[in-house]
């Protein structure tokens, strides 16, 4: 499993120009499942998300959790983050999980974010074509492949 999180001040994500999510500040989590990923893949990034340390303290360390600071999650399913372009100019997709699974992998992961404590969770639609629109913190970026664990 693969997720790209950015540490915003606000963002949104719109569908055929209606806005299906929305946060004020927090975390932009863009999800993708990949083949092979199993139950234990999609906790290690519930659990990566929730206490990555990301946000700052009253020093201005980087000190503070999603749980820490109550901020919002904005999660969007993002198949692409499997792209790989070793060969050709084109991105192939071929590591990148079934759309079935997948969408149930990039529900669960929203839904067990919840469980662990994230009160308000946003999110895009699985399959849609999506505008993000999204005001960088810093900007923080980081990028969590569960298999590098």
């Amino acid at each position: 499993m693969r997720l790209l999180i950015q540490r915003v001040n606000e963002a949104s994500v719109r569908i055929d120009g209606e806005v299906v999510g929305a946060i004020d500040g927090g975390s932009l989590i863009f999800v993708a499942a990949g083949e092979g990923d199993t139950e234990e893949d999609l906790e290690y990034c519930v659990d990566k998300t929730v206490h990555l340390r990301i946000f700052v303290d009253d020093e201005g360390q980087m000190n503070r959790s999603l749980l820490d600071v109550d901020a919002e999650a904005l999660v969007v399913p993002q198949f692409t983050l499997y792209g790989d372009v070793t060969n050709g100019r084109r991105p192939s997709f071929f590591e990148a999980m079934d759309p079935g699974p997948a969408k149930e992998m990039c529900d669960t992961f929203a839904e067990r974010l919840r469980q662990e404590g994230v009160e308000r969770i946003e999110s895009g639609e699985f399959g849609a074509s999506m505008e993000v629109d999204l005001v960088n913190d810093g900007p923080v970026t980081i990028w969590i492949d569960s298999r590098e664990a």
